[in-house]
């Protein structure tokens, strides 16, 4: 059975703040969240009281499997000056101990039109193996995310899992590794099979939406006992981030996900 993490920036917003989100997906019967960033420098996440949340994910027993890095996606090549990520970047190392958050989503940004794709995915290894480096000993795991370019995020630079596994072989550290999100990687039309066989143990988080519309599990076209079958064969048993936008109400929108997870 797979440990699936709601989204408190998108469910149980009903409860209120976010620590009181993290309440109410502890009494819907979840034992992890997930969140975006904590401080709320990037939009739509909205700052976090962070001593109010660790005192929920405390008193509840609620695991914090994921967490945004700030600034999320503002690499652009060039300028060379991503000073402002890697000095946020230990404020989110910090951010993510007193929580208990073992990861760190991170991106690619926009990447620069001027330059050929390998140049950037190389400079992107660079970006990153110093990032490791700054934080080497904090046992936090940076996890680097392909978006889809067609509806959610035209513009951004990684759009391919294969190209993000390439990145994380570069970067070549156990504490970085890949965010596979079924979403993303369905919109963008890949063979999920295909994908998981080449990134391997790369993989070191998942996430999900159904597609089209981003929507909860049963919204769309996807079918969740095949696709958590192929995700259970590719021996993925960490959490799923349930990042998806609801229909209807929390509770309810889980409903099909949690059934499916139970056997996969």
């Amino acid at each position: 059975m797979y440990q699936l993490a709601p989204n408190i920036e998108l469910l149980f917003t009903e409860a209120g703040d976010y620590h009181d989100r993290v309440r109410a997906a502890a009494a819907a019967g979840f034992d992890a969240v997930e969140m975006w960033g904590p401080t709320g420098v990037d939009a739509p996440a909205q700052p976090k009281d962070i001593p109010a949340l660790k005192a929920a994910l405390e008193e509840t027993g609620t695991q914090l499997t994921a967490q945004l890095s700030e600034p999320r996606t503002q690499f652009m090549i060039p300028p060379w000056d991503h000073s402002e990520f890697y000095r946020k970047l230990d404020e989110g190392v910090a951010i993510a101990h007193e929580l208990g958050c073992p990861r760190i989503v991170v991106g690619s940004g926009t990447g620069f039109g001027g330059w050929k794709r390998q140049v950037q995915l190389d400079k992107l290894i660079e970006i990153y193996q110093k990032a490791i480096a700054q934080i080497d000993g904090s046992g936090i795991t940076l996890v680097l995310e392909p978006v889809n370019i067609r509806v959610d995020h035209p513009g951004s630079l990684l759009d391919r899992t294969s190209e993000a596994a390439y990145v994380a072989r570069g970067v070549d550290s156990p504490f970085f590794g890949v965010l596979y999100d079924i979403y993303h990687s369905a919109v963008e039309g890949e063979d999920m099979a295909a994908e998981l066989a080449d990134a391997g143990d790369l993989i070191k988080y998942v996430q999900l939406a159904d597609a089209p519309g981003r929507g909860e599990p049963g919204s769309g076209s996807l079918d969740w006992v095949e696709r958590l079958g192929i995700l259970r064969s590719s021996g993925y048993d960490g959490p799923i981030g349930l990042e998806y936008y609801p229909t209807q109400e929390s509770g309810a929108s889980v409903a099909l996900i949690r059934e499916v997870a139970a056997s996969a």
